[in-house]
């Protein structure tokens, strides 16, 4: 096992780089809605970018005053998110960070440079993604090539590497905090020269940090990327307490700033809505938790919503977490994967007030998807040759998926938040028979749910064996052998 990086690695990542921000940058071009480019929380992300940029604060009174949302977000009045503050001042209730980081290209280029930086985030997280599963997991570099680029040019990353929300740059902290968390710094090994251990510690704290700073909604995700952190610290105290302390300290920070600028613990507490039932309503005004249970299979394979609608690749993920699981045993060595992957898909099932909003598909998972890109190219690495080329099947479905909607967008027949699913693609529609309708209500999808919650079940529990079947231990980069592409040993093993 070497540290040198495969041969090619850096060309292969400058292509999947392109290939995310093309993706991306193709769906500037449709709408957000019928009669506008950008749309819902969209224009309440560019305001404050645009009141950064402009008036170096966070109000947005005269931007909703002057109508600037109209070039761009229609001539209709935007609908009411801000709740009136003391001294006057309307202050969006979203988190700030991604305003901070559109501030300079929305100032200067407006709607289309700020998504522009969108796609080139895009960009940058397939070329980690592609870097991570190499150099961190051992997947031979051809696969996680293919593999990435599969991902990245679909649904939902495609379309979130353009729509102005937090879930893009989400994804990418993410990413970034595994990245470092499963390198040398983390390991209790000298770190090589050149990437000292105490800045490797602080990447990984100042991307954690940003989580909660993108959105509230992530900091499950960054709860579970800070505990696996100083868990992997143990035994080291000095890096241990630095990143605690440092944990300790930005928490504070983030609380005592909410309560001065929104008035609550979050930033929730300035919305219109929730100025009755509180900050907290954002949950739900009563919540029915066993029926919000269904969506731990409904986030898969909703008719409509769910991500294996428009990508069909992403049912790979049933296997390949219950493949992880067995590799944990004796020791939770897959648990950087699994734990903040868990975080974010219960946090969609069982937090989020709905998965059928005026969004596009696949939303409230955004944040943890490149950690299930990573488990299915593990899954894949080594494994018989029919597991991959139903993989290449399925992901080239999904990409044609994809520019489907991008045909259909530019002629207008669909935008990304509404008519969406009369998208003419054949493959959707045939897949779309296959999959349960929520909005249905229980008369209307049980008989799909049942059928889809047992077939999930046994992928996961059952079904490791039956796809390894002629697999090639000697090409297993899961056990740490074979390794032809120069990568660093896997985690899961």
């Amino acid at each position: 096992m070497t540290d040198s990086p495969p041969a090619g690695l850096t060309a292969r990542t400058a292509l999947v780089a392109v290939v995310g921000t093309v993706a991306a940058l193709l769906g500037i071009g449709v709408r957000a809605r019928f009669g506008a480019h950008v749309a819902v929380d969209e224009p309440q992300y560019l305001l404050t970018a645009l009141s950064i940029f402009e008036d170096f604060d966070l109000d947005i009174t005269d931007e909703l005053d002057d109508g600037r949302w109209m070039p761009w977000a229609g001539t209709e009045a935007l609908p009411v998110q801000t709740e009136v503050l003391p001294g006057g001042t309307q202050i969006s209730p979203h988190d700030p960070l991604l305003p901070i980081l559109l501030a300079v290209p929305m100032g200067l280029g407006g709607w289309i440079a700020a998504k522009a930086v969108m796609a080139l985030m895009a960009g940058a997280l397939a070329a980690l993604t592609l870097w991570t599963a190499v150099r961190r997991f051992a997947v031979p570099a051809g696969l996680a090539t293919v593999g990435v680029i599969l991902a990245s040019a679909a649904a939902p990353l495609a379309v979130y590497g353009q729509q102005v929300y937090p879930e893009l740059p989400a994804a990418l902290a993410t990413l970034a905090a595994v990245a470092v968390l499963t390198g040398p710094a983390f390991a209790g090994t000298a770190p090589p020269a050149g990437r000292p251990g105490p800045r490797a510690v602080a990447l990984f704290g100042l991307m954690v940090t940003a989580l909660p700073w993108l959105s509230v909604k992530y900091a499950p995700v960054a709860a579970a990327l800070a505990l696996l952190g100083l868990w992997r610290l143990r035994a080291a105290r000095r890096p241990l307490l630095g990143l605690a302390a440092g944990f300790a300290v930005m928490g504070t920070v983030y609380l005592g700033i909410h309560r001065l600028v929104w008035g609550g613990w979050t930033v929730y507490a300035s919305g219109d809505h929730f100025q009755e039932s509180g900050e907290f309503g954002v949950m739900g005004f009563d919540p029915d938790y066993a029926g919000r249970a269904v969506r731990l299979v409904g986030l898969m394979v909703d008719r409509g919503y769910g991500l294996a609608a428009w990508q069909p690749a992403w049912l790979l993920l049933l296997p390949a977490a219950g493949f992880a699981l067995r590799r944990l045993r004796p020791r939770p060595r897959g648990a950087v994967l699994l734990l903040p992957l868990a975080a974010g898909w219960l946090t969609a099932t069982f937090v989020a007030l709905t998965m059928h909003g005026y969004w596009w598909p696949g939303r409230q998972t955004v944040v943890v998807l490149p950690l299930a890109v990573l488990l299915v190219l593990v899954l894949l690495a080594g494994r018989p040759g029919w597991l991959r080329w139903t993989g290449l099947g399925l992901g080239v479905a999904g990409v044609v998926d994809y520019a489907w909607l991008l045909a259909d967008g530019y002629a207008r027949r669909i935008t990304w938040v509404s008519g969406f699913d009369q998208v003419g693609s054949p493959l959707h529609r045939l897949l779309g028979n296959l999959l349960p309708d929520y909005r249905l209500g229980w008369n209307g999808f049980w008989p799909l749910h049942l059928a889809w919650t047992l077939a999930s079940v046994l992928l996961i529990a059952y079904g490791t064996p039956y796809l390894l079947k002629g697999g090639s231990v000697e090409d297993d980069p899961v056990s740490g052998r074979g390794d032809g592409d120069g990568g660093h040993p896997a985690l899961l093993r």
